[in-house]
């Protein structure tokens, strides 16, 4: 059967950025620590590595806690650069928006979506490394040589949700302990949460929003209740059952996928991408609630780059839209990434003159670039590095929650020779409200509170809604999802799946194959339905063969509609 085609009309707008005149600031991102005759820079480390850094953890911590103690009316402040992505939807460092139906200035279902968060984390960054150096001068001489150290190296840490499929501990309790200037002291912690002041109000959020109404973040909130509080017991078991998806699209993403526009966003691939991935990490922790950027989304672009080299923007037009890019405008390399100012002037950031973390400073574990005399040594080094911490021989027992159970198979997912996807295609603003689509193989539990944690269940895609801003001619909003499959059909006993060959596993799925949707709140959604597609596809993988060297992947096949 022929893979399906989304195909979608655009009238191709041209749009011009405004500005407030005033100095604008420039965001720089952080270059102390970096070895200007190497290239050698300092690394964002994995959170796991980072909060056993002593010094450096202690002035994250503090440095963050500063940040939120800012007046909220600042624009350098938590609550205004986190608004930069969404709410509050108002202009932020002088760039004016004309598209007022969209929310922030992110670029979601874009061309940019990758790049647009790289200057967005530098600034983050930069604020919280200017704090830290402030904070490493406070403490005494003892010890104050180390901290000012520590301040010089100071990177911000991400979150690895495919290596390490729990939220980190230390981000789920109301204090934390650490040695401040006047000694070891326990402090509210301010990974917990953040704490409006005051409660945000129209303009800022729309008159009788849900979120709005939170006196502080939550995440996966125990109601919609203004003093409702995180779940994080909750928001970790949706994690772990979703933990073989997660890991396997992401090693499948960095693996299989050379085009960059395929790569970056939902709108433009049919199947796996980083926004899809991104989307589902944003929906399964908040679940209707907020959540806190960690940046992975730049550092599995970073990696990505590296991998493919010459691969790199094209001209695409917006799916979305954001504050100031309309609707249907033709993005591409030169799209000024508003609203990050590379200098006082008001010069706007480029996805071309952001292409590289060099720009800002920083660097990963996984791509030392400094290390390498060509491109396609890097590339080598990196492919080495990915199937090191996701070797597709390995099991699989880490990450998910399950237990394999007798008679059934060791091999891990990626190390199939056939694997399994599901497709899924959306009009979201055809959707009535945010939700997820739970996969199963068999029937799901009779109560729909145990379905995003089901024995049986294959993975969640959240969709997050934006109807349209025109009810007179209401634009299709199309956007794409995969979640995998084989881990799933590995899980059942040999008996009943004797191989993953096509013979063996379509008549399975044709009985076996259901999906339901739900809103984030818990309810069970029957309208809106139609909105969906759903598309049952398989490849043909070789072995992997040496270890700098990735999987053999075939052409993807489609194989017909999925369940109900």
């Amino acid at each position: 059967m022929a893979t399906a085609r989304y195909k979608t009309s655009w009238i191709i707008l041209l749009f011009v950025v405004r500005t407030i005149a005033s100095a604008a600031f420039a965001i720089n991102g952080v270059h102390a620590g970096v070895n200007t005759l190497t290239g050698q820079r300092p690394f964002r480390q994995e959170f796991s590595t980072f909060q056993n850094a002593g010094p450096a953890f202690d002035l994250y911590i503090q440095a963050l806690q500063q940040l939120a103690q800012t007046n909220q009316s600042a624009m350098l402040s938590y609550y205004g650069v986190a608004g930069i992505h969404g709410y509050p939807n108002v202009p932020w460092d002088g760039v004016l928006g004309d598209n007022t139906g969209a929310i922030g200035y992110c670029t979601h279902s874009s061309i940019l979506f990758p790049t647009w968060h790289r200057p967005y984390v530098a600034l983050y960054e930069q604020l919280l490394h200017a704090n830290a150096r402030s904070i490493a001068t406070t403490y005494n001489s003892t010890n104050a040589a180390t901290y000012r150290a520590a301040a010089e190296t100071f990177r911000i840490p991400y979150w690895d949700w495919s290596l390490n499929p729990t939220m980190p501990a230390l981000a789920n309790a109301p204090t934390i302990t650490i040695t401040t200037p006047s000694g070891v002291r326990d402090v509210a912690n301010p990974l917990y949460n953040y704490t409006f002041n005051p409660l945000p109000t129209s303009p800022d959020f729309p008159e009788g929003d849900t979120v709005s109404q939170f006196l502080s973040t939550v995440r996966f909130p125990t109601s919609l209740d203004p003093n409702a509080t995180s779940q994080p017991v909750k928001v970790n078991r949706q994690l772990q059952a979703n933990a073989d998806s997660l890991h396997d699209l992401t090693y499948q993403l960095l693996a299989s996928e050379p085009d960059y526009t395929n790569f970056t966003s939902s709108a433009f691939s049919h199947g796996n991408s980083l926004e899809s991935m991104h989307n589902m990490i944003h929906g399964i922790v908040g679940n209707g609630g907020h959540m806190g950027y960690i940046p992975n989304v730049d550092r599995l672009t970073t990696i990505w780059q590296a991998l493919y080299p010459t691969s790199f923007t094209t001209p695409e037009a917006s799916s979305y839209g954001t504050f100031t890019n309309p609707s249907g405008s033709l993005e591409d390399a030169n799209t000024p990434l508003t609203p990050f100012h590379a200098s006082p002037n008001g010069t706007l950031y480029t996805s071309t003159t952001v292409r590289s973390p060099r720009t800002f400073g920083y660097a990963y574990p996984e791509v030392q670039d400094w290390n390498a005399t060509s491109a396609a040594q890097l590339a080598a080094t990196v492919r080495a590095t990915i199937n090191s911490l996701y070797n597709p021989d390995s099991a699989t027992e880490k990450r998910s929650a399950r237990t394999r159970e007798p008679g059934t198979r060791a091999t891990s997912a990626l190390a199939a020779h056939y694997q399994w996807a599901i497709n899924i295609a959306a009009d979201v603003s055809q959707l009535p409200t945010p939700l997820f689509l739970h996969f199963f193989l068999a029937a799901p539990p009779p109560s729909p509170q145990s379905w995003s944690s089901a024995p049986n269940l294959i993975a969640s895609l959240p969709l997050l809604a934006t109807p349209s801003t025109s009810a007179a001619h209401p634009a299709p909003r199309l956007t794409h999802g995969q979640l995998p499959l084989t881990h799933a059909l590995l899980r059942l006993p040999v008996s009943d799946l004797p191989d993953l060959a096509p013979p063996s596993v379509l008549p399975l799925l044709r009985t076996a194959l259901q999906w339901r949707a739900q809103r984030f709140d818990g309810g069970v959604v029957v309208s809106g339905e139609g909105a969906v597609g759903v598309r049952v596809v398989g490849r043909a993988v070789g072995a992997r063969g040496a270890v700098e060297r990735f999987p053999a992947y075939g052409a993807w096949e489609e194989w017909g509609g999925g369940g109900g």
